[in-house]
């Protein structure tokens, strides 16, 4: 253990100078036990405090996971009040009903599963924060703002329990539901039902992101640009909240870890790999992602706010588990990921070939998935590699026949005009269309006024000529104008690289509709994490 723990180290240690930024602490587990952790730089650059174990982040998603926890055990270990009350499935159902629309579960059979599993189809209110008007440093609050952004959820993107999409208002409504199954708050359940447990000594909730534990600082900006303190005014609580050190992180991995021998422990039981409801296995439920890395099946999940990013990945068959702690906003999955595959030796190159098949450029472009009404873009990334966009990251896809491409969670069919993507993350089959070239002179009947009734959002679309501009109103306020760019046909991307919560919702693809005599009523737009959302022409 001594050799591999001086092996660790050194891998440890060239972190801060791969991906730089001001400070960070990662730690290194195996078998339960520590054998290597790294802390470096500053939690506050302006106070020239540095980073240590005990410097408390926000962990943001991670307590995804943990309120899932909370969720099983209370389900196994009710309080004599509960238990009295009868099965605690149906007080949660029950619950269910008072906190989201009634109709959207009668009409869709929604369930409490769909919620931890992103399987529901509601859309994301920090995406949809921003059809609501908001700044990106704006304000949040759970008394007020959460409860209005639950009263415009009406409709759903997709069929519960058929696709995959994530969505933290999911997670939102979880914790609401359980406490008022529990009748506690979810800050005292965790402290009583996993920080003891997990021996999380300095762990705590913190719903509030303008008042979070200092000395620790939160940064945006990169080397070039540089880095200044990030500005976070939003409540959340259930779809993340808590704040732990290093050290707490290291505790949790050695609770998990022991967990995993435990066949009826809360940890086993959220870990099982949940299905669609077509059977076809799921790689994401309960707040963990099951994913494959270099081969070999682990377990996670992210956690980000504008200025932090953070990561936990567990191998389970090799019992080894990373944590890493940012507070700069580098992904620190691919730290995470960089780190496993030096521990485990998954650096060897790929022995097997790819043939000699190369990207054709007819493929290359944009296109349009008349579906989800979201356009991707496919660009080369190599003499073999294509890079295709659809969701919120580039995604590289190999070939290996002369028009089909894999990666490790999706393959892609390519012709001149249209392109098949199988995500099977998503269990989604997507045919999407090439948009035509754009037209040499831009139509200006785009600019107006539309309104959605649903959510309550008013779009404004200006400017001239082929600078378009696009902002929102809604109960969050005024939202700043955003730059559109035009694709083709009557499609935009409307660009929006800093969102109410990080990372930002990133391209929102821009449909504009028209009657039959050629006039424009209304316009379609989604992203990823929210879509198919009509406004009207007023």
């Amino acid at each position: 253990m001594t050799g591999l723990s001086q092996h660790i180290q050194k891998v440890l240690g060239k972190v801060p100078s791969l991906y730089h930024g001001p400070g960070g602490a990662v730690a290194v587990l195996r078998d339960g036990e520590l054998v290597g952790q790294h802390v470096w730089g500053y939690a506050n650059l302006e106070q020239r405090i540095p980073m240590e174990s005990s410097t408390l982040m926000p962990i943001c998603s991670i307590t995804k996971q943990m309120l899932c926890m909370i969720l099983v055990d209370l389900e196994r270990n009710p309080t004599p009040e509960i238990a009295k009350r009868g099965d605690v499935r149906q007080q949660l159902a029950d619950s269910l009903k008072e906190v989201v629309k009634v109709e959207i579960l009668e009409h869709t059979g929604l369930d409490i599963e769909d919620l931890c599993n992103n399987q529901s189809g509601i859309r994301d209110y920090w995406a949809m924060s921003m059809f609501w008007g908001t700044q990106p440093d704006g304000v949040f609050t759970l008394s007020e703002d959460a409860k209005k952004a639950l009263g415009r959820t009406k409709s759903l993107h997709f069929q519960p329990g058929t696709q995959y999409a994530y969505s933290n208002l999911n997670f939102h409504i979880l914790a609401r539901v359980i406490e008022r199954v529990a009748g506690s708050t979810i800050e005292d359940l965790l402290t009583e039902r996993l920080f003891s447990s997990a021996r999380m000594l300095t762990a705590a909730f913190c719903e509030d992101n303008a008042h979070l534990p200092r000395p620790c600082v939160g940064y945006e900006g990169n080397g070039s640009f540089g880095f200044i303190p990030a500005v976070n005014r939003v409540q959340w609580s259930g779809d993340a909240g808590v704040v732990a050190s290093l050290e707490d992180m290291i505790a949790y991995e050695q609770y998990l870890d022991k967990s995993w021998f435990e066949e009826q422990s809360l940890y086993r039981a959220i870990a099982e790999p949940p299905l669609f409801k077509d059977g076809t296995p799921a790689r994401y439920g309960h707040g963990l992602a099951h994913v494959r890395v270099g081969g070999v099946d682990t377990i996670g999940h992210g956690g980000s706010l504008r200025g932090f990013c953070l990561h936990r990945l567990q191998a389970p068959s090799e019992r080894l588990a990373i944590v890493v702690m940012l507070n700069h906003e580098i992904d620190a999955e691919i730290i995470a990921e960089y780190i496993m595959k030096d521990v485990l030796d998954l650096n060897q190159p790929n022995s097997s070939t790819t043939g000699d098949f190369g990207v054709s450029h007819s493929w290359l472009g944009t296109f349009f998935d008349p579906e989800a009404q979201l356009a991707l873009t496919v660009r080369e990334d190599g003499p073999n590699r294509v890079s295709i966009r659809y969701a919120d990251h580039d995604e590289t896809a190999v070939l290996f026949d002369v028009n089909k491409a894999s990666s490790g969670t999706m393959s892609a069919i390519f012709s001149d005009d249209s392109i098949q993507l199988h995500r099977q993350d998503d269990n989604r089959v997507v045919n999407a269309r090439r948009i035509r070239k754009p037209e040499e002179q831009i139509k200006t009947d785009y600019v107006g006024q539309y309104r959605c009734a649903e959510i309550d959002s008013v779009f404004t679309c200006s400017g001239t000529g082929g600078m378009l501009y696009g902002s929102f109103e809604g109960f969050l306020g005024h939202g700043p104008m955003h730059l559109m760019r035009y694709l083709g046909e009557d499609i935009w991307f409307l660009t929006c690289p800093r969102g109410l919560d990080a990372p930002a919702p990133g391209d929102w693809t821009v449909v504009f509709e028209r009657d039959e005599n050629g006039a424009i009523v209304s316009v379609v737009m989604g992203c990823w994490l929210a879509r198919n959302v009509q406004f009207d022409r007023l």
